[in-house]
């Protein structure tokens, strides 16, 4: 029986980035495509902290010429959660969907059109 040793991650990577790469591969065997894609996903994990670090040390909101206003990492940091959760979830990951919140039923004028 031969087993497949784990490849190490990029060597660009940083912690929030090696620490989702050996959590992934550790349980998954990747092809080469499938690593590329894992490889985008902790790229774009580092990206969060990086925008996340940017919030925290200016503060949610910042100030503009028109008053106070959202940061814009706080939007940033959203787009690529999304991003990552997208790639993650094209590699069969699972476990993605235990924090996602419960759907909410249909209710109103639509709540009996998808019964046809």
């Amino acid at each position: 029986m031969t087993t497949t040793q784990a490849p190490p991650p990029p060597a660009e990577l940083r912690a929030p980035g090696v620490e989702l790469w050996d959590a992934i591969v550790a349980d998954f065997e990747l092809g080469p495509a499938e690593a590329a894609q894992l490889e985008e996903a902790c790229r774009t994990r580092d990206r969060i902290r990086d925008l996340d670090a940017a919030v925290a040390k200016d503060g949610i909101m910042i100030p503009s010429s028109q008053g106070m206003r959202l940061h814009p990492a706080v939007a940033e940091a959203r787009a690529h959660r999304l991003a990552m959760a997208r790639i993650l979830a094209t590699l069969g990951v699972p476990g993605l969907d235990e924090d996602a919140p419960a759907a909410r039923p249909v209710r109103g004028v639509y709540a009996g059109r998808g019964r046809r």
